[in-house]
Protein backbone atom coordinates (compact mmCIF):
# COMPACT_ATOMS: atom_id res chain seq x y z
CA UNK A 1 0.00 0.00 0.00
CA UNK A 2 2.80 2.46 0.38
CA UNK A 3 2.83 3.24 -3.67
CA UNK A 4 -1.30 4.13 -2.73
CA UNK A 5 -0.44 6.31 -0.53
CA UNK A 6 2.46 8.22 -2.39
CA UNK A 7 0.91 8.28 -6.07
CA UNK A 8 -2.82 9.65 -4.47
CA UNK A 9 -0.20 12.82 -3.11
CA UNK A 10 1.12 12.71 -6.05
CA UNK A 11 -1.60 12.88 -8.19
CA UNK A 12 -3.40 15.31 -6.36
CA UNK A 13 -0.47 17.47 -6.16
CA UNK A 14 -0.22 17.00 -10.34
CA UNK A 15 -3.66 18.75 -10.67
CA UNK A 16 -2.78 21.62 -8.02
CA UNK A 17 -5.54 20.24 -5.17
CA UNK A 18 -5.36 20.81 -1.80
CA UNK A 19 -7.00 17.55 -0.11
CA UNK A 20 -9.95 19.65 0.69
CA UNK A 21 -10.80 20.25 -2.89
CA UNK A 22 -10.33 16.63 -3.91
CA UNK A 23 -12.58 15.84 -1.22
CA UNK A 24 -15.54 17.93 -2.44
CA UNK A 25 -14.40 16.76 -6.04
CA UNK A 26 -14.66 13.08 -4.94
CA UNK A 27 -17.35 12.88 -2.13
CA UNK A 28 -15.42 11.74 0.25
CA UNK A 29 -13.78 13.72 3.11
CA UNK A 30 -10.68 15.09 3.83
CA UNK A 31 -10.22 13.68 7.05
CA UNK A 32 -9.94 10.18 5.12
CA UNK A 33 -7.88 11.69 1.90
CA UNK A 34 -5.49 12.75 4.74
CA UNK A 35 -5.60 9.54 6.81
CA UNK A 36 -4.31 7.31 2.96
CA UNK A 37 -2.07 10.26 2.30
CA UNK A 38 -0.05 9.61 5.75
CA UNK A 39 -0.58 5.56 5.72
CA UNK A 40 -2.48 5.50 8.75
CA UNK A 41 -5.30 4.12 7.06
CA UNK A 42 -6.49 1.36 4.34
CA UNK A 43 -9.17 2.81 1.63
CA UNK A 44 -12.12 0.81 0.83
CA UNK A 45 -11.95 -1.09 -2.83
CA UNK A 46 -14.74 1.30 -3.79
CA UNK A 47 -12.98 4.38 -3.16
CA UNK A 48 -9.80 3.36 -5.13
CA UNK A 49 -12.33 2.92 -8.00
CA UNK A 50 -13.63 6.28 -7.36
CA UNK A 51 -10.26 7.96 -6.87
CA UNK A 52 -9.09 6.08 -10.33
CA UNK A 53 -11.83 7.42 -12.38
CA UNK A 54 -11.68 10.58 -11.23
CA UNK A 55 -7.31 10.65 -11.82
CA UNK A 56 -8.10 8.85 -14.94
CA UNK A 57 -5.69 5.83 -14.13
CA UNK A 58 -6.42 2.74 -13.30
CA UNK A 59 -7.23 1.11 -10.10
CA UNK A 60 -3.39 -1.40 -10.62
CA UNK A 61 -1.44 1.78 -11.12
CA UNK A 62 -2.72 3.50 -8.31
CA UNK A 63 -1.94 0.71 -6.04
CA UNK A 64 1.35 0.09 -7.59
CA UNK A 65 0.37 -2.87 -9.41
CA UNK A 66 1.80 -1.00 -12.84
CA UNK A 67 3.78 1.37 -13.89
Amino acid sequence: MEKFYARLKELRSEKGLTQAQLAKETGLSRSAIGFWENGERIPLACVIIVLAKYFDVTTDYLLGVTD
